[in-house]
């Protein structure tokens, strides 16, 4: 007699629901993979720190996705279950509770890890502190020529509404101070199409190794600069700010005159969604964070307090560096296995993988 297991019943503590595998939550177990590859030091260090990029360039737009559709269900009450039998409420707060350690463990292991790492390879990204005289006269010139053309400084006051922050925006929040108006807020946004890791000079290495090569953060540069935006004005302090915005485009496809019309349409809408994240690091004071939250018109569960660089997957442009032997051997097409054991593809494969075309 053969026992057929679907036939088994449940015990009656355990429902259907302790069967299934939250999607979001599931999610997040993946994103953590993508960071145990960066953790893994048999890959090679430029590919480790693109895997950090990669890690929160997931995350950003799993927020602007997923977590918004959480946070859309809860505003509209939603009282559905998913299948694992969590409401919107409960994934939410299951959500963050499994990110906040996740995106700090990120940044510990960026700064205890892998920038010394990548000093001993010659790859130096500094604070603007760490530069010399020399050094920080040529960022003077880099401003000057590049930055300073493409900023565009607003401040907020009774004449002056807190401006649109745009979505995955790195932004500087100013608190400036005069005579006149005492007191003010205003906003610096990051230039998008500039790097952000500006190159620095450094002397050359030593014959027969590697050239060296130093970057610093942009959006330290432009605080270092801020009195040149605001001529005649004290600049009392700066905080580095960035927003995530709702980004699920909703498609009625049996509705919809002309699919590809709403699809750019609502990839325009992007840009105005609701603000879902406000990522700022601890040293902003809580008296600037209310101005953020309340101009963002979000909530303390909506604000990421994050002890290490925002918007880490702008890393990718480290390993743009012209340095083969930090990143994996590159893949070279073939349309034959002749040449290769004989032909014999199982041995082939055992030695390497190998790219078919």
């Amino acid at each position: 007699m053969h026992h057929n297991p679907s036939s088994t019943p449940l015990p009656p503590e355990r429902g259907l629901s302790d069967l299934y595998i939250n999607r979001e939550l599931s999610w997040i177990e993946f994103n953590n993979r993508v960071f145990e590859e960066a953790r893994d030091s048999r890959n090679p260090l430029l590919e480790r720190v693109k895997f950090l990029s990669i890690f929160d360039t997931n995350l950003d737009e799993f927020l602007m996705i997923r977590l918004a559709g959480l946070k859309d269900k809860v505003a509209a009450h939603v009282t559905t279950v998913s299948a694992d039998g969590r409401t919107a409420e409960q994934q939410l707060a299951a959500i963050r509770k499994l990110l906040a350690p996740a995106v700090q463990d990120v940044r510990r292991y960026w700064a205890s890890e892998l920038l010394p790492l990548l000093t001993e390879d010659h790859i130096h990204i500094l604070d603007y502190e760490q530069l010399d005289e020399e050094q920080r006269a040529a960022m003077t010139t880099y401003f000057e020529r590049e930055i300073f053309p493409v900023l565009t400084p607003l401040a907020v006051d009774s004449g002056h509404p807190f401006p649109h922050i745009s979505n995955r925006s790195l932004n500087l929040a100013v608190v400036v101070t005069d005579v006149v108006h005492g007191e003010r807020f205003a906003r610096v946004k990051v230039p998008p199409a500039l790097p952000r890791f500006i190159p620095v000079p450094v002397s050359s290495g030593e014959k027969g190794t590697a050239p060296a090569a130093a970057f610093v953060w942009i959006e330290q540069v432009i605080a270092v600069h801020l009195s040149r935006l605001f001529p005649g004005i004290e600049v009392w302090e700066s905080y580095p700010f960035r927003v995530l915005r709702d980004a699920d485009i909703e498609l009625q496809e049996d509705e919809a005159s002309d699919l590809l019309e709403d699809i750019e349409q609502g990839v325009r809408d992007r840009r105005f969604g609701c603000v879902v994240d406000l990522a700022v690091n601890p040293s902003m004071p809580p008296r600037v964070r209310a101005v953020l939250l309340d101009n963002l018109e979000i909530n303390r569960d909506d604000l990421s307090i994050i002890d290490g660089p925002l918007g880490m997957g702008d890393l990718m442009e480290l390993h743009n560096q012209e340095r083969p032997e930090l990143k994996y051997p590159p893949f070279i097409p073939r349309n034959s296995l002749e040449r290769v054991h004989d032909g014999d593809l199982f041995a082939a494969i055992r030695e390497r993988d190998l790219l078919l075309h």
